[in-house]
């Protein structure tokens, strides 16, 4: 889980830094140095439509941080299950069904190398990282993973509006990526000001999940509590 946190922070570093150049771009404060014909440089503002597409990228970067943040966090969990040697028998019944469903999806063929001992291996044989979301993270998807796998779900209104946020930056990512709308329309449809609340919230309620998610593997939450385990 560790991983994933050192992966979160670079990218929220990385985002914080696209967000910082296109507000000076946006507010003017940053400018572009333009080569003229003779050679010689001329400082301008960004045109407007330009402005557009760059604010439109900014939902690309941070839906990349949403579904990257969340497929890393159900892999820690995967992990966590499989280095502490947890046996099928002694999971939750959530992830049980979790571990059944992905596992009668998978050929045989694909599989029965990966098994030495059932009772261990059954619960990572089946999984596979890259089927966990496709472009359908939002808060909704979140809440429904949560309950799945058992840890909490909740936040920090306050700060996060519980995730809000997130079915618009699904939703632009999703008109973008398929073609449904131009890169300026999705980004003439939002101030700059509105984006970066969005993104502070974005944040804050990734950084809070991951939490949640960190304290479910503290207290191996992920174990049946109805039988003893040692």
């Amino acid at each position: 889980m560790q991983t994933v946190i050192l992966d979160f922070h670079s990218r929220v570093q990385e985002v914080n830094q696209y967000f910082v150049f296109l507000e000076g771009l946006i507010q003017e404060t940053t400018k572009l140095a333009v080569m003229e014909d003779n050679g010689e440089q001329k400082i301008t503002a960004i045109d407007s439509d330009l402005g557009r597409t760059l604010k439109a990228n900014a939902f690309l970067l941070l839906y990349n941080l949403i579904e990257s943040t969340m497929r890393g966090a159900i892999e820690a969990i995967f992990d966590e299950i499989s280095s502490k040697k947890v046996s099928f028998d002694s999971v939750r019944i959530e992830i049980k069904k979790i571990v059944i469903h992905n596992f009668k999806n998978r050929s045989p063929d694909n599989i029965h190398s990966k098994i030495k001992d059932i009772s261990l291996d059954i619960i990572t044989a089946g999984f596979n990282s890259r089927e966990l979301f496709s472009g359908n993270v939002d808060r909704e998807e979140i809440t429904n993973t949560a309950r799945k796998y058992g840890f909490s779900f909740h936040t920090d209104y306050s700060k996060t509006k519980h995730g809000e946020n997130l079915y618009i930056v699904m939703k632009n990512r999703n008109d973008l990526a398929h073609g449904n709308k131009s890169f300026p329309e999705v980004g003439g449809e939002t101030s700059i000001n509105d984006i970066l609340k969005i993104k502070e919230e974005v944040i804050e309620y990734l950084q809070q999940i991951l939490q949640n998610i960190q304290d479910y593997l503290d207290k191996q939450e992920y174990l049946d509590n109805s039988i003893e385990h040692p």
